[in-house]
């Protein structure tokens, strides 16, 4: 198998390190090819370089080629699409992006780089997996139940249109409950900006804490990652509201009597 991994926090951060050398150790990967930011890009979401040239620089190779890293000067979405797409000279039959230091539960998945480099696998054909821990210090625990995971996938057909969505508690691996099957929780609204000034008496803004959970019931990420479990959320990638089609379409038959008026 083929592996490719990205992440939002850059090629240096530990999670992803721990990742990379984890895979290394199972017998099936044929080629494990690192490819991620040159710095942290966490937040960046599913945005693409369009204006300026993306750089690709190789930081290690083994001595049969087979086992590789590479930084870009680009975002998450950057990586995935470069590594799919030709860049590096191989097709990966799997995209995995982590492990992220900080959970990517709830709304946040709409803006974590970690999980857009997900999705730009799963938009360009291929499984893909996006895993977070909820915290910055068990690393070791998210690659322990990652490798479990990943094994046990070839049981598992996972759909042409989501990916999964894998937050694992920031603790040893010895207090892990074990694996729940959870959908999104969702957030409060984020706190205010903090404003600040600068050494030369300019304000200066930062973005707000993101908000407390406001649906964290049983069945959600929120609660599975609190009460010690691992969640796997599976994510769509069709956004249309259908439960909304029928009603827009009836609305939008009141335009009818002007089409073709001035």
């Amino acid at each position: 198998m083929k592996l490719l991994i990205s992440n939002d926090d850059g090629y240096f951060a530990p999670g992803i390190q721990t990742l990379f050398n984890a895979l290394q150790a199972l017998p099936q990967i044929e080629t494990l090819t690192l490819i991620a930011p040159d710095r942290n890009r966490s937040a960046a979401s599913n945005s693409l370089t369009l204006l300026n040239p993306l750089r690709t620089q190789l930081i290690s190779e083994s001595s049969d080629q087979k086992i590789s890293q590479y930084s870009v000067n680009g975002t998450p979405t950057d990586c995935v699409h470069l590594g799919v797409n030709g860049a590096l000279g191989f097709q990966p039959d799997m995209v995995i992006s982590g492990i992220n230091a900080g959970a990517n539960m709830g709304d946040d998945v709409l803006y974590s780089g970690t999980v857009a480099a997900a999705t730009e696998g799963r938009f360009l054909g291929k499984p893909s997996i996006a895993i977070s821990l909820c915290g910055h210090q068990h690393f070791a625990t998210a690659a322990h139940f990652f490798l479990k995971i990943f094994n046990s996938l070839e049981q598992l057909r996972l759909s042409a249109d989501s990916i999964l969505n894998i937050n694992v508690p920031d603790l040893p691996i010895t207090q892990i409950r074990g694996i729940k099957i959870t959908r999104l929780g969702r957030r409060h609204a984020s706190e205010a900006v903090v404003t600040q000034l600068d050494p030369r008496g300019l304000p200066i803004h930062w973005i707000g804490p993101a908000g407390v959970a406001a649906d964290a019931a049983e069945d959600t990420d929120f609660h599975a990652v609190e009460a010690g479990y691992i969640s796997i959320t599976p994510l769509t990638i069709d956004l249309t509201h259908y439960q909304t089609l029928q009603a827009l379409q009836q609305w939008a038959h009141l335009f009818d009597d002007y089409v073709g008026q001035s």
